[in-house]
């Protein structure tokens, strides 16, 4: 079946249900992905898996997608052994009440996968019984890989690299532009800046001086030798006092 078969064939089961198949990129890699009401999530799950012609017996993996203000898709993908084709199926949920049914009973390999979702984006699985930490100490706050979430370690460590993105080898250029996750300057902190440093945090909320540049030795002309500091010569060696022997 092709990408296109399989999507249009979990439609009809799903009917009267309002799903809508597409193919994902990837070209020889593409998958069928069918979008399905929240409602229908976990019926749309075992449809796939309990169909002959779908038979998507094997479980791959479970995530979510921050949508922002239109919410959290979540995704799951199965793969059939017997036919050898692979199809996504997704559903949204709103960001206020991100809840969607949980497929352990029907999968119990996706209960890892539910956890790190609900761990990493807050997307409850209803009927999971056990969202424990999985990755995170219990004592974090937040889910890190919300849009939203600020990225505190790139404010507080520099930018990898020897230049800030922007900055050319002479100085000057564009200014520099904030890594993702970022905030402002004068947003994040809570340690006042001391006057009159110009750094990358000042501001009203405080942040940390900027490092002075470093100095940079001048690159030779080409063809020209590079020269090091002038060679000291050793001193010489001091002669016989008068009067010894």
């Amino acid at each position: 079946m092709t990408p296109e078969e399989i999507g249009q064939r979990l439609v009809a089961l799903l009917a009267p249900v309002e799903a809508t198949a597409s193919v994902s990129g990837g070209q020889r890699y593409a998958r069928a992905t069918v979008d399905v009401p929240v409602a229908s999530w976990r019926d749309a799950v075992r449809t796939a898996r309990d169909d002959a012609e779908l038979h998507g017996d094997y479980f791959d993996w479970l995530s979510a997608v921050d949508e922002l203000t239109e919410g959290f898709d979540v995704v799951v993908h199965l793969w059939s052994t017997r036919h050898r084709h692979g199809l996504l199926l997704r559903t949204r949920v709103p960001r206020d009440t991100p809840v969607v049914a949980s497929i352990v009973d029907l999968f119990p390999g996706a209960a890892w996968h539910e956890r790190e979702t609900y761990e990493m984006f807050g997307v409850s699985f209803d009927g999971h019984g056990e969202l424990r930490p999985l990755l995170l100490p219990p004592e974090f706050e937040g889910h890190p890989l919300r849009k939203e979430f600020v990225l505190a370690s790139r404010v507080a460590k520099p930018w990898p690299g020897a230049k800030e993105p922007g900055e050319s080898e002479a100085g000057g250029g564009r200014r520099p532009m904030r890594p993702p996750g970022v905030p402002a300057p004068g947003e994040w902190g809570s340690t006042p800046t001391p006057a009159g440093a110009a750094g990358a945090g000042e501001g009203p909320r405080g942040g940390t001086p900027a490092r002075p540049a470093r100095e940079r030795p001048a690159r030779p002309a080409p063809g020209e030798r590079p020269t090091g500091p002038p060679r000291q010569e050793p001193a010489p060696a001091p002669g016989p006092e008068e009067g010894d022997a």
